[in-house]
């Protein structure tokens, strides 16, 4: 008979001499949190910007003129079809084969918009098609101009009706951010490799920033919250 399960576990156990030191980690502290400023920062810029493209592509979805529909469906299942880290290598290495030069910064950037700016397209048109056209015959009926029927009958409720997807999607794109430490962006993760490859106490830093990402995780999701109260809470209670 072989040796018991429970007795080989133990025997492993006993060969475990791993110490852990978190003093490490409380030393290197401020380059962490400087890190995870930066992916607060690049997160926040690219939420509004890929909300910004987003609302412009779902409307220019409704236009006539095919080639624009065509364009910006083309964008939208490229984007959405393809790996964020395939998209972040083709701009930050292969854009400067066309003459332009991006910093990891701006790379990170870009690549965060394009992404984001792809699935909020949807998720826009999903909520201006959810707008009743009979709110829209109601506000040409009263005399509205087409750019105030648009941003009070259309945007507005269609913004709230997508509230909780779109903050679901911007709190995925902050996680992916994570991906922009392969070029060398200076976010959370980056700064964990930089100061793993020198000290190697790699279970402490990123088990650190895994707390750190659900912290910021649940900030932006409260933050999120209290936006949707103030932006729409008064306006959902005057319908």
């Amino acid at each position: 008979m072989g040796t018991p399960r429970p007795a080989i576990a133990y025997a492993a156990l006993e060969h475990v001499t791993y110490v852990f030191q978190f003093g490490t980690v409380w030393r290197e502290l401020d380059q962490l949190l400087l890190g995870a400023w930066l992916t607060v920062r690049l997160s926040a810029m690219a939420m509004v910007l890929g909300l910004a493209v987003g609302i412009v592509c779902a409307v220019g979805k409704t236009s006539s003129l095919r080639l624009v529909r065509g364009l910006i469906q083309g964008y939208v299942e490229a984007i959405r079809n393809t790996p964020f880290l395939v998209q972040l290598l083709l701009i930050f290495l292969g854009l400067p084969s066309l003459g332009l030069r991006l910093t990891p910064d701006q790379a990170a950037l870009l690549a965060m918009v394009v992404n984001l700016g792809a699935y909020a397209t949807e998720i826009v048109r999903a909520g201006i098609e959810a707008v009743p056209h009979g709110q829209l015959e109601a506000g040409r009926a009263l005399g509205l101009k087409p750019w105030h029927i648009f941003r009070f009958i259309v945007l507005m409720p269609a913004l709230r009706t997508i509230s909780p997807a779109l903050g679901s999607q911007f709190i995925l794109i902050m996680l992916a951010s994570s991906v922009v430490s392969v070029i060398s962006a200076e976010e959370l993760t980056a700064v964990a490799d930089t100061i793993v490859a020198r000290n190697f106490r790699s279970f402490e830093f990123y088990l650190t920033i895994t707390a750190i990402y659900l912290g910021l995780s649940l900030v932006f999701q409260a933050t999120f919250a209290l936006i949707d109260r103030a932006l729409f809470g008064r306006w959902g209670d005057r319908r």
